[in-house]
């Protein structure tokens, strides 16, 4: 009797291994592409640096096994503090390219790409039988999907939708649903109470803004810097000139002449280069000391992240309208924020 308790018990547990390993759901990512995946996802691979962050304020840091090597430059060196285990994980890959011996030794279940991960680089993960989700943060017209610079006709509705579409996909995936639904809910609330002050502002008001990335590059039309600053009652002046993210010449800066130039967290040195660069001194901008540092959370990158909505927009009308804005408390509602994703309180940076 008890041997045949014995190998009934030891049928059960062969039973739920395989079920296990077999046991899959299919998600569709955001180039359109049916994904299968595990049933349970804890072992994922990032190669994007946006994923990698949002998975953070997910809090799913754990099922993070390897991420992409420029994530340090591309999240800024001050991101450890929110994600102190990154420092050991194994880079097996970046934006473009992957190392698939490296890694094919993390025995990942998914590896998270961008939407501009070449074709055959998605097919060597693939074809080593690990699934590939690619994530974008837009809802894309066809055939633009897989763009870094694509062509929009309503920015706001495919960075509002993508953004949603996005995180819920990275939730679904890690197991997540609940908390990748509450920070669409608090992202998207929050946001409003920046377009309520800013209405009265005319177009021809709107105070004129450059961002300034190392190398004289830039973002123009089609990228979410643009909605960022439109948000906050800005005027992007590169957006009638160039599209997407692209070097630009000293030149065109003298011809838009900002008012203001700002100059995102993960750039320090940027600020102290154009200050101190003769070419940059007959800038309206300059001339009136106006070349702000942002703090980490206003991210104003091409790919829209939910704090830069919930309260970097806010940031910036609050620095460039202080008189619409002056009962915010930015220490306060980055604390509320940074309380409740990243499970610590706002440091600004020294």
């Amino acid at each position: 009797m008890r041997k045949i308790f014995g190998r009934t018990l030891w049928l059960a547990g062969l039973l739920f291994v395989f079920s296990n390993v077999w046991a899959a759901r299919q998600v569709t990512d955001q180039l359109g592409r049916t994904v299968t995946i595990p049933d349970h996802v804890n072992r994922v691979v990032v190669l994007q640096h946006q994923t990698l962050n949002l998975l953070v304020q997910l809090d799913a840091q754990e099922s993070m096994v390897g991420i992409l090597s420029s994530w340090k430059k591309q999240l800024g060196e001050h991101y450890i503090r929110l994600a102190p285990r990154l420092v050991d994980l194994p880079m097996p890959g970046d934006l473009t390219q992957v190392n698939i011996e490296s890694l094919l030794k993390l025995s990942p279940q998914v590896v998270f790409v961008a939407n501009y991960a070449p074709p055959e680089m998605i097919a060597q993960i693939e074809q080593a039988g690990i699934p590939v989700v690619a994530i974008s943060l837009r809802q894309d017209q066809a055939g633009e999907a897989n763009k870094i610079n694509p062509s929009m006709t309503d920015e706001d509705t495919a960075y509002n939708g993508g953004l949603k579409t996005g995180i819920r996909l990275i939730g679904e995936v890690v197991e997540r649903q609940k908390q990748a639904q509450e920070l669409i809910d608090y992202t998207f609330s929050q946001r409003q109470q920046v377009s309520a002050r800013l209405q009265t502002i005319a177009p021809e008001k709107r105070v004129r803004v450059y961002m300034a990335n190392p190398d004289l590059t830039t973002y123009g039309s089609g990228k979410y810097t643009g909605l960022m600053m439109s948000h906050a009652g800005a005027t992007n002046v590169a957006a009638a000139s160039i599209k997407g993210f692209k070097q630009v010449s000293i030149e065109n800066v003298l011809e838009w002449n900002p008012q203001v130039i700002f100059v995102q967290d993960r750039y320090p040195d940027e600020v102290n280069k154009i200050l101190n660069d003769p070419a940059w001194q007959a800038i309206d901008a300059v001339k009136n000391h106006r070349v702000w540092l942002m703090p980490e959370y206003a991210k104003a990158w091409g790919y829209p992240m939910p704090e830069a909505l919930a309260i970097g927009e806010l940031w910036m009308a609050k620095k460039l309208y202080p008189e619409r804005f002056a009962d915010i408390d930015m220490q306060k509602v980055a604390d509320a924020y940074y309380q409740r994703f990243y499970r610590m309180d706002y440091r600004p940076a020294q």
